[in-house]
């Protein structure tokens, strides 16, 4: 008997320990308890919304609630997880929006407003920027940047509005080492809120034989047929890496802002805004994987668990797409804004994160109380999504409402780490882990 209590309090014991080890995951939150709001948000809230959750169009009234924006009070700081540490690695910028890392480290930053590349290098005992320099100036609303080829890049590719360019490159250039080359004109402009889609991502099949270009729609919810300005827009469009078109790779797919490669899948993976004025709750935006050919649905039809539903506002057009709309891998929340995005490949971070997907959410402006505003975690198995997204990055909103940040872009560092540009406050924030 001795023995047995002995085996039993050493099986309890190993058993308290392997829970104690495992990630402090809170319940998923499913059905109607998967919509949020800012105040709702914290890290480690895990959320599985699916079209059987989405109600019917003008549920609610579609509203105009933009962010109003105030200073960062004192004392008040990014959220992260247990164990995580937030530092503020540089700020007093005009709105920075994408990042990306160089093979060497440094990290490159658009600042479109300001039609220019910076790069950031290293960080100091203070926790701050060693140094920062203008890469590339005089470009027309930079977005996308990326590398290329990959393993030993020759170039830095950007994403203006209206074009794709690069510039000769060497590992190490904190300046572009010539002038731009025009590679290929794209459908431009828009700064229209609820539609008027400036921002061009690229990214580079895994091959490096491909390159993807997202272009999002002209308008929230215009007939590409009766809208010329429409043309070649809502689409991701693949060309090669010497910039000559090649075809529409997917096309329906209102503002794919951030784009990515799946590592285990070599997959493109985007990071989608949807459209707008339908209600607090429609429609989901997404994070997925876009499969060559395929419809996701913009202006006419949304996601469904039968192939798509008609938006209202394009009733009796396209018919012959009834069926067709491919529902993305996470639904988000709706009017979230969901920008860059990425697979996480480092070491710092614990190992469940290994493989996960991140993806910064700018904010709603179309719902009556606000949501988004952080940073999401997206949790992979074997390179596929699981359907869930969990809160990760919080913290901008205020008790009352008002926004003091906005997350754009999300990068991960040589280190592991992680950065964050906020385009609310001008800053970049550099997320690690301590397990402290």
């Amino acid at each position: 008997m001795q023995k047995f209590c002995a085996r039993l309090v050493i099986v309890v014991v190993a058993i308290l320990v392997l829970i104690s080890a495992a990630p402090a995951f809170s319940q998923v939150l499913t059905g109607q308890a998967a919509f949020t709001d800012y105040s709702k948000e914290k890290p480690g809230t895990r959320r599985h919304l699916t079209v059987a959750d989405l109600p019917a169009p003008y549920a609610t009234k579609g509203v105009d609630n933009g962010a109003e924006m105030v200073e960062r009070p004192e004392g008040v700081w990014p959220q992260a997880p247990e164990g995580f540490k937030v530092d503020l690695y540089y700020t007093g910028l005009d709105q920075p929006r994408l990042i990306r890392t160089a093979p060497n480290g440094d990290l490159f930053v658009a600042l479109s407003y300001q039609n220019k590349v910076m790069v950031f290098r290293g960080v100091g005992a203070d926790g701050k920027a060693k140094e920062a320099s203008t890469f590339a100036d005089n470009l027309s609303q930079p977005f996308g940047i990326q590398f290329y080829p990959a393993r030993d890049p020759k170039w830095v590719y950007v994403g203006n509005t209206d074009s794709v360019v690069r510039f000769p490159y060497h590992v190490g250039d904190m300046k572009a080492a010539g002038p731009a080359e025009k590679l290929a004109d794209l459908p431009g402009g828009g700064r229209l809120r609820g539609g008027g889609h400036w921002t061009r991502d690229i990214a580079f099949s895994k091959d490096g034989k491909r390159m993807f270009v997202s272009v999002g729609s002209h308008s929230n919810d215009d007939d590409a047929d009766t809208h010329p300005e429409e043309k070649d827009r809502a689409d991701v469009l693949e060309f090669t890496p010497e910039g000559k078109f090649v075809k529409i790779y997917a096309y329906g797919i209102r503002n794919c802002v951030g784009e990515t490669i799946n590592p285990t899948t070599g997959e493109l993976w985007c990071s989608t805004n949807e459209r707008d004025m339908l209600g607090d709750n429609l429609v989901p935006d997404y994070i997925t994987h876009v499969q060559e050919g395929g419809f996701y649905g913009w202006p006419w039809y949304y996601m469904s668990a039968d192939g798509g539903v008609q938006d209202p506002r394009q009733e009796g057009k396209h018919p012959e797409l009834k069926g067709k709309v491919i529902t993305p891998d996470v639904l988000v929340n709706p009017h979230f804004a969901s920008l860059e995005m990425l697979f996480y490949e480092g070491s710092q971070l614990p190992a469940e994160y290994k493989g996960d997907g991140f993806a910064a959410e700018h904010g709603s402006w179309n719902r009556a109380t606000r949501s988004g505003y952080e940073v999401v975690r997206v949790p992979m198995k074997d390179g596929h999504a699981t359907g869930e997204y969990e809160d990760f990055l919080t913290g901008f909103v205020l008790p009352d409402g008002r926004v003091w940040g906005r997350p754009v872009g999300v990068t991960v560092a040589n280190d592991g780490s992680l950065f964050v540009t906020d385009d609310g406050s001008g800053s970049i924030w550099h997320v690690s882990y301590t397990g402290k």
